[in-house]
């Protein structure tokens, strides 16, 4: 079953930077992404409750996005985020895109959507 790609889009109350951090750094994705987080160069492991999965870090922009690829998914899907400030409202944007199969978007959305109020917690907006 092919799989489809989605995009979230959540105001998160922080600066660009600080919020950049904490989709790039290994202690600050375990503190609302994975349980455990630990990175040796491009690879990065990602551990919940004793499950451990892997991941390259296949693109880096600066300050701006972030793109990884699951050691085991499929070739041409990934999981990435972009973060930006927002023209109109001046708000900072955190843009995740993910793949899912069609019946599972809404499950996946719901999951984002609780790892992104642990990401307000743990950056305290």
């Amino acid at each position: 079953m092919a799989s489809k790609k989605f995009t979230l889009e959540y105001i998160i109350r922080s600066s660009p930077s600080i919020l950049f951090e904490f989709v790039t750094q290994p202690d600050s994705l375990a503190q609302w992404f994975a349980d455990v987080c630990d990175a040796q160069d491009d690879i990065y492991i990602f551990g919940w409750g004793g499950d451990y999965q892997r991941a390259r870090q296949v693109e880096l922009v600066d300050e701006e996005s972030v793109k990884y690829h699951w050691e085991h998914g499929k070739k041409d899907e990934y999981f990435s985020f972009r973060v930006y400030k927002s023209e109109i409202s001046n708000d900072t944007i955190l843009e995740i895109t993910d793949f899912a199969v069609a019946k599972e978007i809404k499950e996946q959305t719901f999951l984002w959507d609780k790892q992104v109020e642990d990401l307000k917690h743990a950056i305290g907006a």
